[in-house]
């Protein structure tokens, strides 16, 4: 397959799309990334924070004037409407570790729209960060994590799974997960050490506060 990568790190990246993003949430990430990719309107959300992205990319559709003036030399419009603006830039970047900001908390099918996208690209280690939570889809095979007694932890499937959980209030093995079956939402962490196993896609949310221990377990092998 041709390689139409636009952005590549060897470090972490962040995509940044147009959804709500909340007062300096921006810059509070800027110490934990090499570069900022915008996510179509994205852009101008990355432009109030004056922070100039290695590109921006998407159909471009909701791109204010002023962020297409500002950006016109990193601009890579992909005019095609057979995917979303999130897969257009997530297949077009490369990094150990993506966070994405901007991406959950506005229109539910939006959102809807980019868990779809997350679970089609299980090679790719994503975070999506919002006010609240940092949302990751759990390794093939086990993922590890130390948590604090009394931690949130929520395992919500994205597919069928078959999933084991240790470490948790309410532990489970070899449990059938489906998004219209049984699902976990809300677990507590014992303290210590927990372990998921999984066979397929798993949507893991820990604490927004937690996220350097998100940032560790959702870095793939290799």
């Amino acid at each position: 397959m041709r390689n139409n990568t636009i952005v590549s790190s060897h470090k972490s990246l962040c995509l940044v799309g147009g959804g709500p993003i909340e007062n300096e949430a921006i810059v509070a990430i800027w110490s934990q990334v090499e570069a900022f990719v915008g996510v179509d309107s994205g852009a101008d959300h990355l432009l109030a924070a004056s922070v100039t992205p290695a590109a921006v990319i998407g159909d471009l559709d909701s791109l204010s004037d002023h962020a297409r003036t500002t950006f016109a030399d990193i601009l890579h419009e992909v005019p095609e409407q057979s995917t979303t603006d999130f897969e257009k830039a997530l297949v077009r970047v490369a990094a150990p570790l993506i966070f994405g900001l901007g991406f959950t908390g506005a229109r539910l099918d939006h959102t809807l729209s980019v868990l779809n996208v997350i679970a089609q690209y299980p090679q790719k280690a994503v975070i999506l960060i919002d006010a609240d939570d940092a949302s990751f889809l759990a390794r093939m095979g086990q993922t590890t994590f130390q948590a604090a007694q009394g931690t949130r932890v929520s395992i919500m499937p994205l597919g069928t799974a078959t999933v084991t959980a240790a470490g948790l209030q309410w532990p489970f093995t070899r449990t059938v997960m489906t998004p219209n079956g049984f699902t976990s939402p809300s677990n507590v962490a014992l303290g210590g050490k927990v372990t998921i196993e999984t066979d397929g896609p798993v949507l893991i949310t820990l604490p927004r506060a937690l996220l350097s221990i998100a940032a560790q377990a959702a870095v793939r092998a290799g």
